[in-house]
């Protein structure tokens, strides 16, 4: 074990390095609470320090220490030659095993040092059955986004289980064929479609070898009837409005099918011509047309949220569609590690595994980490903004497809770029957001340097006395695009009475706080960099979520822009 030194605990920050100091001269920190009748005292014991540090990942509790910075020495006499029973004791009520030292300084005063080791994962401690965690000063309750966040950690591939009772009867046989066709194109291997059922299906891992057959075999492959019995909850639900305002919804299905003929009628029924309408953009003198919402993108984004929902919520998958956006929502936030600035960057394990290693298997998913880039890459070069997930909290995944040709020229830069090239040499998505934040003047710190020096060498960025700009070939597109710098000023820079007067008075307030760099009335030279959801929530008396939603309406009216990152980028007002 690496033992700190007095002089190195003196230089430590209870937040930051995960440390609770308590001075204990006499030896009277209580050890379990006992004797105090408030719940809020009786956690403020040695046991309720070591739970809320082992949750927080590992910490130490340093008893003969002041709290306030740099912590005096004060001395203590806790568990003073008792410490291997105080480690017995620990272990024995909790089941963690800290390591406990005492050290001491060059007047001999004695300071006891409880090693606390991170938790395992997806598991929570808990004192008197309440998981703590320290808020300041305080042991607290755990916050439900965390405590659901750390279950998630693993949270055993719900789809692996054994589906009890559920029989080869059970199993739609279209579905079945289904399947074995699109393992036998994919693979090129047409005699597999003629392979048995319970062969195929032991291959797939969806039967096991006793005849047991899996979640992933019920939702893959079950009838509708019986998926009802089992999962009543496992449905996608589309529901198509005219315009964003609107509560009631236009029309509205249902599909509640096998996985395998689920995917084909949701599409079927999103891509009919008057709710995916055609975006026209130009070329010189022609005119061409792309559907609003992309086929592939749509599908991975939809197989994408069945192989990400937490099952154990009871909630469907549910598609918003409008003209112009579709929003996809499934329970359970993003899994552990998963963020908006890391999406494109991070390899996820999908929480139904088995499911996400069939869809691979027959070709309907991308391997695993590339759909995401795939569903950017594909956006950006149609000339629409990136996905969007800027909604997403704990509890739910929320992504917003956009459907309207915003860029025309980079969609025709990107097009001349890409068919001159051979298949490896070809721009990935990293590239491609890289070009798309330039086109919109957002910042590139979070764009790598390989990917950086890669574009600047073949000349498709530059370096100017502005900072980094496109190609020249940029400009030429926007020419052949029809796109002038007068047009461009009206799609860039909006009326500010004419759009604010679209916003609720909430909305209006947000939008000025930005717009003034006024925080409480207190007017402040960089407010838009410390303008976040939560400011916004404290200030207004609205939840984060509510936030959230308002600042991606106003972003969709043109009021504000986002520049830079989720997590670093700040909020600026759009004013003529």
């Amino acid at each position: 074990m690496n033992k700190f030194t007095i002089q190195q605990l003196q230089q430590m920050r209870e937040s930051e390095d995960r440390v609770e100091f308590k001075a204990g001269e006499g030896g009277n920190v209580s050890y379990d609470g006992r004797g105090k009748t408030n719940p809020k005292d009786r956690r403020r014991c040695i046991l309720g320090y070591v739970i809320a540090l082992c949750n927080e990942g590992g910490g130490r509790l340093v008893i003969g220490m002041h709290d306030n910075y740099p912590h005096r020495v004060t001395g203590t006499r806790q568990a003073q030659d008792a410490i291997g029973r105080l480690e017995s004791d620990i272990y024995r009520d909790t089941t963690i095993r800290p390591e406990i030292y005492e050290l001491y300084d060059e007047e001999n005063r004695r300071v006891l040092v409880i090693e606390v080791p991170s938790r395992p994962i997806g598991k929570v401690f808990k004192f008197e059955d309440v998981p703590l965690m320290r808020v300041g000063e305080e042991l607290k309750p755990m916050s439900d986004a965390m405590y659901l966040k750390i279950l998630q950690e693993s949270e055993p591939d719900f789809s692996e289980k054994i589906c009890e009772g559920l029989s080869l009867e059970d199993l739609d046989e279209e579905a079945i064929r289904v399947m074995k066709k699109k393992y036998a194109d994919r693979w090129e291997k047409p005699e597999f479609n003629n392979i048995p059922t319970n062969q195929v299906l032991k291959d797939f891992m969806l039967m096991d070898n006793d005849g047991h057959l899996n979640y992933a075999a019920l939702i893959l492959l079950a009838k509708s009837e019986v998926i009802y019995r089992y999962l009543p909850c496992d449905n996608v639900v589309v529901e198509y409005r005219l315009y964003h305002h609107m509560i009631e919804y236009t029309a509205r299905a249902e599909f509640r099918e096998p996985l395998f003929l689920l995917v084909d009628h949701v599409w079927d029924y999103i891509n009919q011509p008057a709710s995916n309408p055609l975006q026209h953009y130009r070329d010189k003198f022609a005119r061409y047309a792309l559907p609003a919402f992309n086929e592939d993108v749509v599908r991975e984004a939809v197989l994408n949220a069945i192989c990400h929902r937490v099952m154990f919520i009871q909630s469907d998958i549910v598609i918003k569609q409008y003209p112009d956006m579709l929003v996809i929502t499934n329970a359970g936030g993003f899994p552990v590690g998963v963020d908006t600035d890391n999406i494109l960057s991070v390899n996820s394990m999908p929480r139904s595994r088995r499911i996400c290693e069939v869809l691979q298997k027959t070709g309907l998913v991308e391997k695993r980490g590339q759909g995401v880039d795939r569903m950017f890459a594909i956006s950006i070069s149609e000339g629409k903004p990136i996905p969007d997930y800027s909604l997403t909290d704990e509890w739910q995944v929320c992504l917003r497809l956009h459907g309207t040709i915003q860029d025309p020229a980079l969609l025709l830069l990107i097009h001349d770029i890409q068919r001159n090239r051979a298949t490896t040499e070809q721009l990935n998505a990293f590239d491609l957001l890289a070009l798309y934040r330039v086109s919109r003047g957002e910042s590139i710190r979070n764009v790598d340097s390989v990917t950086l020096k890669k574009l600047l060498s073949q000349e498709l960025l530059i370096e100017t006395s502005d900072g980094i700009k496109l190609t020249p070939l940029y400009d030429e597109m926007k020419l052949r695009a029809g796109v002038t710098d007068k047009t461009e000023d009206k799609n860039i820079q909006v009326n500010d009475t004419a759009k604010t007067s679209q916003l609720t008075e909430r909305q209006k307030k947000i939008y000025h706080i930005i717009k003034d760099g006024t925080i409480n009335d207190t007017v402040n030279d960089t407010a838009n960099d410390t303008v976040t959801a939560k400011t916004l929530s404290e200030a207004l008396g609205a939840s984060i979520i509510t936030i959230k939603r308002d600042l991606a309406a106003m972003q969709s009216v043109g009021v504000i822009k986002r520049v830079g990152s989720d997590k670093t980028g700040h909020w600026e007002a759009i004013v003529k």
